[in-house]
């Protein structure tokens, strides 16, 4: 090991990480050291030792449990938005080679004492409990509307040229009601990583 080094970081969390990465990209000589016997700081992923560790001491899991590497437990969620200025940084630090991105596959809302999955197309608007009767048949006709919408077609527009329209006024033209939105508005973050993909 080297003794002599321009910089040292302490800690792997997210903003550790990326400010040693930035370092040594830009030619400097970085010790990136952690106290910790897993990477990731608070925002780490944890097996099922690690995490009885933390939380319960020198105790182990109990063996119905399995496995401890069938376990990967999040401390913190962990989303970027996919064309935001995080994912720049990490691409330029190269850092990408050792994280692993996932479309979000579906959104959840606790709502009246149950977990609902968030209708992210026509026919889960039909069938969501989260809406009455007119406002599923207000969200399928958007859901439908984004669904078929093609850029180099005008008949899809409806007469909106969404490079100019705001997200309210394209919402406000459906006319759906204020929890809907609130789900929708959810839902767009997941979408424009899904079409960044």
């Amino acid at each position: 090991m080297d003794e002599e080094y321009d910089v040292i970081v302490l800690g792997t969390g997210l903003k550790e990480c990326i400010l040693s990465g930035l370092l040594s990209v830009d030619g400097l000589k970085v010790l990136h050291m952690d106290r910790n016997d897993y990477y990731g700081g608070e925002s780490t992923s944890l097996n099922l030792i690690q995490l009885w560790k933390k939380f319960r001491g020198d105790d182990k899991p109990p063996p119905h449990l399995g496995s401890s590497k069938d376990y990967n437990i999040d401390m913190n969620p962990k989303f970027i938005m996919a064309n935001g200025m995080l994912v720049r940084v990490l691409i330029h630090t190269d850092v990408t080679k050792y994280l692993y991105f996932k479309a979000v596959d579906g959104s959840f809302v606790f709502n009246k004492a149950k977990v609902h999955k968030v209708p992210s197309n026509d026919m889960e608007a039909l069938k969501s409990p989260l809406m009455r009767i007119f406002e599923k048949r207000r969200a399928r006709k958007f859901f439908i509307y984004v669904q078929d919408y093609n850029e180099s077609d005008p008949k899809t527009h409806d007469g909106l040229d969404l490079t100019r329209v705001t997200t309210k006024e394209l919402i406000a033209k459906f006319g759906l009601d204020d929890n809907t939105v609130d789900f929708i508005e959810s839902l767009c973050s997941i979408i424009h990583v899904k079409l960044m993909n």
